[in-house]
């Protein structure tokens, strides 16, 4: 059993119910991401991008494509995706340093925040508004409100596998989930939470000029996401 939430993303989970739910899933993402890409002379993070199954969409929008994840699974799959295309990096959380500030054009953190405790959450946003350019933005996606209960999320999971065609799956999935190692992390080492307001502040104290955007990216509007963006 995972004792951490990297352990636990660095091996198969019952979070995707099958194989189209998470096709559907990185193919949505890819093109929100892509859309959201400035020009096509970008250099783009993709921070937390786990699987990034349809990442050549987001690559074909940029010039330069980093994939960072902190499981060594899916780096190596990644890795081996991406072999030979120099439009595309793997990195793992601890080679980010080492790029240029002032850099990146667009940092997109899409679930992520809810895996980091504080004081790892305040070290990526040191990371993040250093690696940024003067006009370069940030994306926080998938943010857990202080009060969304589990049972939304349910709904959401089912109202996407309606629209997506895997609506008996969701339901199974969604049994299995309740007995797998997810729940049992959920409940051990809990999901960062953080109302609007809260946000906006760590943003702000991080030296970022921040709102809240009209929609998540993703399938689940109850969550939220943030720009955020070097004060001009």
């Amino acid at each position: 059993m995972a004792g951490s939430w990297r352990e636990f993303w660095n091996r198969d989970s019952a979070i995707y119910v099958n194989d189209r739910h998470r096709t559907l899933h990185y193919a949505g993402l890819a093109e929100e991401v892509a859309a959201l890409v400035p020009h096509r002379r970008a250099s783009v993070l993709d921070h937390g991008c786990g699987e990034a199954l349809a990442a050549e969409r987001v690559a074909a929008a940029c010039a330069r494509l980093h994939l960072c994840d902190g499981a060594p699974r899916v780096r190596a799959a990644l890795d081996a995706r991406f072999a030979g295309n120099d439009r595309v990096s793997v990195l793992a959380p601890e080679d980010l340093p080492a790029l240029a500030d002032a850099s990146l054009d667009l940092v997109v953190a899409n679930s992520l925040v809810q895996y980091l405790d504080a004081a790892e959450f305040e070290a990526c946003l040191v990371l993040w508004r250093r690696k940024l350019a003067r006009d370069g933005r940030l994306i926080l996606a998938d943010i857990i409100p202080p009060d969304l209960s589990a049972l939304a999320d349910a709904r959401a999971l089912l109202a996407f596998g309606h629209r997506g065609g895997f609506l008996a799956a969701a339901l199974a999935g969604l049994a299995r989930t309740a007995l797998s190692d997810y729940r049992t992390l959920r409940r051990s080492l809990g999901l960062s939470r953080y109302g609007e307001a809260e946000m906006l502040a760590r943003l702000a104290a991080a030296g970022f000029a921040a709102r809240r955007l009209p929609r998540n990216l993703g399938h689940n509007q109850a969550r939220m996401a943030f720009e955020a963006r070097p004060p001009a």
